[in-house]
């Protein structure tokens, strides 16, 4: 069950990452920086999706000093691959020339990626490297993921300006409301699963003594 949630998660943030990519307003900071190292250097936004992570993935074991969690390359790998397929199959089916289908666009993107990225953070199964590097810093400030998602951001950025990434009122509103859409849909993303898991669980059991008792 974990395994379909982590899936199902992964696609959606894919889903929501495209979306605000083809709103042309301008996306996230690090995914900012992703369509920058595209366009100027090469390879497709998935591939320095890989590329970026393996970098991280080192950054965060000096952070935790640990051994490198090259784990979370599976869903780097998973990730980079859904966010060039939505961005093949979205842009034969959407694309926004006016000012509010824009908006609606980057607006739908954002929701959905929180939604996503909570529904596989909450499966705690191989975290993208730079959700793993959200948690360190939470953990090493003792704030919240409001704090440390803004503060990710504000790297990112500085990063994709260098690069000229798609920066724009997009990624203004990404770096606000990102952190906030994300830690209002943890705790209701947690809420709903553990029912769901509980109540499948529940299921099970009452299945299985069932059945015992019409063997016996």
């Amino acid at each position: 069950m974990k395994y379909i949630f982590y899936t199902l998660g992964i696609l959606i943030l894919t889903l929501g990452i495209s979306l605000t990519i083809q709103s042309n307003l301008g996306t996230s900071p690090f995914d900012a920086l992703l369509v920058g190292l595209s366009t100027k250097v090469g390879l497709t936004v998935g591939s320095w999706e890989v590329i970026m992570a393996f970098i991280m993935i080192f950054c965060n074991s000096l952070l935790k000093r640990q051994r490198p969690q090259f784990l979370g390359l599976i869903t780097a790998f998973i990730t980079g691959i859904g966010i060039d397929i939505w961005l093949f199959l979205l842009d034969h089916l959407i694309k926004p020339e006016q000012w509010v289908s824009k908006l609606i666009c980057l607006g739908v993107g954002l929701i959905v990626v929180g939604m996503g990225t909570a529904i596989y953070l909450y499966t705690n199964f191989a975290p993208i490297p730079i959700d793993d590097l959200m948690l360190i810093i939470q953990d090493l400030t003792k704030m919240n993921i409001l704090f440390s998602r803004t503060f990710i951001y504000l790297f990112f950025l500085i990063m994709a300006i260098i690069f000229d990434g798609p920066i724009g009122i997009g990624t203004i509103l990404t770096v606000c409301l990102g952190g906030p859409i994300l830690n209002c849909f943890m705790p209701f993303v947690e809420k709903i699963l553990n029912n769901y898991i509980m109540k499948n669980s529940n299921t099970l059991t009452s299945n299985y003594i069932d059945k015992k008792g019409t063997d016996l």
